[in-house]
């Protein structure tokens, strides 16, 4: 399917799994915005409007709920080093953790046609552990904290505890990620939680 912007803006392709809204054009007054130029971001912005891009914003991975990730427009009005920050300007379909206006944390990542919601508490664990890219699309972010996901996977598992490496559903496609813990998060912050043995370890 394909989504529209302004009156005059050409069609951007988006990938049929995303739910798509209306749009409501944006207007940021010009300073430092880097984002512009970032190479990550090339090509994604219309060109009336050129700090609005699409953004893949969801309530979790398929693990956490059942509702589907939509592709909204978002202005964006920061950036940290890669990590952006953005309004959504049209309300979302069917989700409940976005909602119009909203200031949302995203990033662009290998795999996904358009950057990706994040949350603060995905950006705080994502150092400490590394991501294989999905087997099928090669998307190498998540939807949801890697302990939220542990959680779920194994409810067995002692609160506070963490897997050596498990696997999980991509988000995107349905394939296949495997995490590794890393133990590479800041040496400032709390002691790391206690590791447990992964699930394909018998030893």
């Amino acid at each position: 399917m394909t989504h529209r912007g302004p009156k005059g803006a050409p069609a951007i392709g988006v990938a049929v799994a995303f739910k798509s809204t209306s749009f409501a054009p944006s207007a940021i007054i010009p300073n430092l915005m880097h984002w512009r130029t970032n190479p990550k971001l090339t090509g994604l912005f219309l060109p009336n409007h050129p700090d609005d891009l699409q953004v893949v914003i969801h309530d979790g991975g398929p693990r956490i709920t059942s509702r589907r990730a939509e592709a909204v427009w978002v202005t964006v009005t920061g950036e940290e080093s890669d990590v952006f920050t953005g309004r959504v300007l049209n309300q979302p379909t069917q989700l409940q953790s976005v909602r119009q206006g909203q200031q949302i944390r995203f990033v662009m990542s290998a795999g996904s046609p358009h950057p990706v919601l994040i949350t603060d508490k995905y950006l705080r664990e994502r150092p400490s552990w590394r991501i294989h890219p999905c087997q099928k699309c090669g998307f190498s972010e998540l939807f949801d904290a890697p302990s939220d996901l542990i959680r779920v996977v194994f409810p067995n598992v002692p609160e506070g505890a963490i897997m050596d490496a498990f696997t999980s559903f991509c988000p995107l496609c349905g394939g296949v990620q495997m995490l590794e813990f890393a133990d590479s998060g800041d040496e400032s912050g709390p002691l790391p939680p206690q590791k447990t043995k992964p699930w394909w370890k018998i030893w």
